[in-house]
């Protein structure tokens, strides 16, 4: 082929290759720039964040405990412990005076609920199933399917000098 004879369709010609080899090497240029930079500003004490947002700029802490929660797959338990926040607007104020919630089990989705005395437990078992309603309406359906109500519990045991040890007081002895 001459250089007088036009290149066929579908080859570059000389201008198309330059261009290409003119594009190519600026960007080699760029990214051998760039790592320069990076370099440089390691050595004046790490990179600092310019004008634009970047991954280092400092989060709001609200967006940086959203996003601590969505990563770990906490939000049911963040939830819950919500509900256990707002209590005494979930039941109301005379209930929240003599129940607490003490513990939520994830994996049984099991809301543990004491009251101070077993005619507050009774009460509060009968308005269960009511309760767990309100609440898979706040959390989302299914995050609570049961409530576990506990009434008050005994006096702690005391363990004395004449106690044996492993005994479990006065009813062992009639097993």
């Amino acid at each position: 082929m001459s250089t007088d004879e036009p290149a066929p369709k579908g080859t570059p010609s000389g201008v198309d290759l330059a261009r290409v080899a003119l594009r190519a090497a600026k960007e080699q240029a760029r990214a051998r720039g760039d790592a320069a930079q990076q370099k440089k500003q390691a050595r004046r004490g790490g990179l600092r964040s310019g004008a634009r947002a970047d991954g280092r700029d400092p989060m709001a802490l609200g967006a940086a405990i959203n996003r601590l929660i969505s990563e770990r797959g906490w939000e049911a338990p963040a939830a819950v412990g919500g509900v256990m926040g707002r209590w005494p607007q979930i039941v109301g104020e005379d209930v929240a005076k003599h129940c607490v919630p003490e513990k939520y089990d994830e994996d049984e989705r099991v809301l543990v609920v004491r009251c101070d005395s077993t005619a507050w437990a009774t009460n509060l078992r009968l308005l269960a199933p009511t309760l767990v309603a309100r609440l898979n309406e706040d959390l989302g359906h299914g995050a609570v399917k049961q409530i576990k109500v506990y009434g008050p519990g005994g006096p702690a045991r005391r363990y004395g000098p004449l106690r044996a040890p492993g005994s479990t007081g006065p009813g062992d002895t009639y097993g």
